[in-house]
């Protein structure tokens, strides 16, 4: 039963839609479906009229239905293999801008956070606010200890707003996947789920400053991005204090050219920035339109506005850029197999189907220039291509896939000729030969030297009850694979190899356990420790006899 309150919502969106021109939408529906022969009876359905496109008249509509549907609207951009071409381009147009709300109700706010008047905290507030948005607005204040800061306050009741249109949504979508054909397939409850986890945590002002202190110390010792500081000691779940940052719009390319900026130099950190926030760091920025995005005098990016982020698994890290180097390789059949060992989709999937299906996809658009190529593009057909084969919705995709086509499209705002390949191949080869060359496995052993030290004693009890066990016939294999005669052959066929790998294995992690214990490891040689590395070598040796070669 569907509450007054929201009865009334509901009534006022179908007002609205009627009023952009989209009756068939509202009378499509299963509650107006028994009377939509009464749209001829319509006055305005009598006279000729020169209609925008739907996708404009879509858009409007969510304008006008307030700041909840313009960011449904936002969050729905970036799901471009739900949505029509034309809509989805008309859906990045949505702004997310409201009249701001009196600052008599911020400074009431901001006293309800601190319990005290708003003049002991700050010594300067101005009333007219920086920007308002459907979330929160921002108002410039200085500390009483000088420094200029930045205030941003959740707006009034935002919450309850947010929960009777969430509401409504999931009243659509269970009506969408109940009446029409293609509604189960486009999980349309999934994705308001995922609005609603996503617009919810933007209600959290704690959190969002977690999330700029993380990308602060990120990127701590370069150069590229300044993320303003947060003041810890005034900030709240629906107050945020944070530095006063100055700079030039990125979409101000006037401003930009006026302070002697390169824009060349410019467009390609952006992309730098954007491949290490995601491969270097797994912790990227998720929203940075133009209006989160600013220059300073010297070029540097300054980031703002950290309520959406985004991560990626070390496991989704590897597959993702291993997917971009075979792209450009045009290695579509290894495309295919990383889509099956990532688990994206299915793993009864025929990598040869899939293969020729990218192939398909994919050969128009590297006929083209590679400056001219769009990564945000190339990834949006490979999803969509990808959903032939029943591949799940990857949220952490979805976001990734948002940002780069964001970070693309101001890349290009800024220089036209902006090769993306020539910018991210190095970084991307880098990055893999950093994960799977030597240096990686350093970094992982070294990593797992705490761990490996506390379990390394345990060792040869393990092994002594193994064998024993082995001996007397009490250690038993159960098998599952239909295929058990040639998984029974590959495991006589690596004993050998498993024996070294672990022999050569735990010598190396002993060397690596000898050279942490420092001044305490046996002394040889004039005082120099060399133990650790004659075990370190031998190790490596016995390691690199076992391992497989070509066609073993």
């Amino acid at each position: 039963m569907i509450r007054p309150s929201l009865l009334f919502r509901l009534s006022f969106i179908s007002w609205v839609l009627l009023r952009h021109g989209l009756d068939e939408l509202v009378l499509a529906t299963h509650l107006f479906r028994p009377i939509r022969f009464v749209r001829f009876f319509l006055p305005w359905h009598w006279m000729v009229r020169t209609r925008a496109p739907r996708g404009v008249r879509i858009r409007s509509a969510l304008e006008d239905l307030g700041p909840i549907f313009v960011k449904f609207g936002q969050i729905l951009s970036t799901r471009r293999d739900l949505l029509p071409d034309d809509i989805a381009e008309e859906f990045l147009r949505l702004q997310d801008r409201v009249p701001p709300f009196p600052s008599e109700q911020a400074r009431a706010i901001i006293e309800r956070a601190y319990r005290r008047p708003l003049e002991t905290v700050f010594e300067e507030f101005e009333d007219r606010p920086l920007a308002s948005a459907s979330i929160a607005q921002v108002h410039a204040a200085r500390l009483s200890d000088g420094r200029d800061v930045v205030i941003k306050v959740l707006r009034p009741g935002i919450r309850t707003v947010i929960e009777r249109d969430i509401s409504l949504l999931y009243i659509i979508a269970d009506n969408i996947e109940r009446y029409w054909a293609e509604g189960r397939r486009l999980r349309p409850r999934a994705v308001v789920a995922e609005f609603e986890k996503t617009i919810l945590d933007e209600l959290d002002l704690m959190r969002e400053a977690a999330n700029a202190s993380q990308l602060r110390r990120n990127f701590e010792d370069s150069d590229l991005l300044y993320v303003p500081e947060v003041d810890w000691a005034h900030t709240r779940r629906d107050v945020m204090v944070m530095e006063r940052i100055h700079g030039i719009p990125i979409n101000n390319i006037n401003e930009l050219i006026k302070a002697g900026i390169n824009l060349e130099e410019l467009a390609e950190n952006g992309v730098t920035i954007f491949f290490t926030q995601v491969f270097r760091h797994s912790f990227f920025h998720a929203d940075m339109h133009a209006g989160n995005i600013f220059v300073d005098p010297d070029g540097h990016y300054i980031a703002v506005d950290f309520g959406i982020m985004g991560s990626l698994s070390p496991t989704d890290q590897r597959y993702l850029a291993e997917n971009f180097l075979a792209f450009f390789n045009r290695d579509y059949r290894r495309v295919a197999e990383l889509h099956v060992e990532s688990g994206w989709v299915s793993k009864d999937t025929r990598v040869d189907e899939f293969e020729a299906a990218i192939r398909t996809v994919c050969e128009p658009i590297f006929d083209k220039p590679l400056k001219e190529i769009s990564f945000g593009q190339l990834l949006l057909r490979l999803f969509q291509t990808a959903r032939r084969f029943n591949m799940e919705i990857q949220p952490q995709l979805v976001l990734l896939q948002k940002t780069l086509l964001a970070i693309e499209g101001l890349g290009r705002q800024l220089h036209p000729d902006l090769d993306l390949w020539k910018t991210a191949k190095p970084f991307l080869q880098s990055w893999m030969s950093e994960q799977l060359g030597v240096k990686g496995a350093l970094a992982k052993l070294k990593k797992d030297v705490p761990r490996w030290g506390e379990y390394l004693p345990q060792l040869p009890t393990l092994a002594y009850e193994t064998l024993t066990q082995l001996r007397a016939g009490e250690l038993k294999l159960q098998w599952e694979s239909e295929s058990v005669d040639q998984l029974r052959r590959e495991m006589l066929r690596s004993n050998r190899r498993t024996f070294g790998a672990i022999t050569g294995g735990s010598l190396v992690v002993g060397a690596a356990v000898l050279l942490t214990l420092g001044e305490s490891a046996p002394l040889i040689l004039g005082g120099v420790s060399i133990l650790p590395w004659l075990l370190g070598l031998l190790g490596a040796l016995i390691w690199a006899l076992v391992w497989p070669r070509g066609g073993d």
